[in-house]
C-alpha cells in the first residue's frame, strides 16, 4: 500500500520544511502536503482494518490485520522467552502480496 501510494507522488504533494538543527544551522527538508499525508493515513487505517481469513488465538476465524500483527508480536514473545517450543507466523501468504 505505502509503495503504491508513493509511487503516486508528484512534486506538488511536497511543500518545504525550515527548521533549526542547532543554534546556527538552518536546515530545509521536503514533507507531505497535508492533503497528501491524510490520504496516507487513511490508506494505512483501512489497511490494518481489513479482514484476514486466519483464525483468532482464542476464538474466532476472522480477524483485521491489525489484531493479526499483534498476536503474531504475542506468539513471537513467548517464543523468544522461551514459553513456546516455536513459533512460526500464520500468514505466509499475507507476505508475498
Amino acid at each position: 500500500m505505502v509503495i503504491e501510494f508513493s509511487q503516486k507522488l508528484t512534486q506538488k504533494d511536497f511543500i518545504l520544511k525550515k527548521e533549526w538543527y542547532s543554534s546556527n544551522r538552518l536546515a530545509k527538508r521536503q514533507v507531505l502536503n497535508e492533503k497528501k499525508t491524510k490520504e496516507l493515513v487513511k490508506g494505512i487505517e483501512e489497511l490494518f482494518e481489513a479482514k484476514v481469513k486466519i483464525p483468532r488465538i482464542r476464538y474466532g476465524y476472522t480477524q483485521t490485520l491489525e489484531t493479526l500483527i499483534n498476536e503474531e508480536a504475542y506468539l513471537l514473545a513467548k517464543y523468544l522467552r522461551a514459553e513456546r517450543k516455536a513459533w512460526k507466523p500464520r500468514f505466509p501468504d499475507l507476505l508475498l502480496h
